[in-house]
């Protein structure tokens, strides 16, 4: 059970990071990645209290990641409106939608595991005290999405 909250809050976060992405490339236009990735680093700054190296190094991951990163999101921004397309042109096709939905999640398979790769690159260049506070980061993140997905679950019989 404990691995399967684990595996859903790790897609949660990973939806959570692909939407942020989307948004603010189709809401701010060119560049609107760039102003996700300030916002990010700035909230990383701040909470872990990151040197001036490191968040060059931060910004270097990102910049490398990004070209893997981006057509995959691209790819499920696409699938998303097929999706939409479908369930709104009145006539249900189920074929259709579970091919699109296999491609979605072998996209969100490649997503999570770029988005480990960055966390796991982000980790190392961390002091054990950053360490030690982005875990517990992390772990009021997981226990809250816990807590909420109990909260969600229906009644109990």
């Amino acid at each position: 059970m404990k691995a399967i909250g684990i595996k859903l809050a790790a897609i949660t976060l990973a939806l959570m990071l692909v939407a942020s992405v989307a948004v603010s490339q189709s809401a701010a236009g060119p560049g609107g990645g760039e102003e996700f990735e300030h916002h990010l680093l700035g909230m990383m700054t701040d909470y872990l209290d990151l040197t001036d190296a490191q968040q060059a190094q931060v910004k270097q991951i990102m910049a490398a990641e990004k070209p893997t990163m981006m057509p995959l999101v691209q790819q499920l921004h696409q699938s998303q409106q097929q999706l939409r397309q479908i369930e709104e042109s009145g006539t249900f096709d189920e074929a259709k939608v579970r091919t699109l939905a296999s491609e979605q999640s072998q996209t969100m398979t490649e997503l999570i595991v770029e988005k480990a790769k960055i966390h796991s690159q982000i980790f190392n260049i961390l002091t054990p005290d950053q360490k030690a506070k982005a875990a517990k980061f992390m772990a009021r993140h997981e226990a809250h999405f816990q807590h909420h997905m109990q909260n969600q679950a229906p009644p109990q019989q």
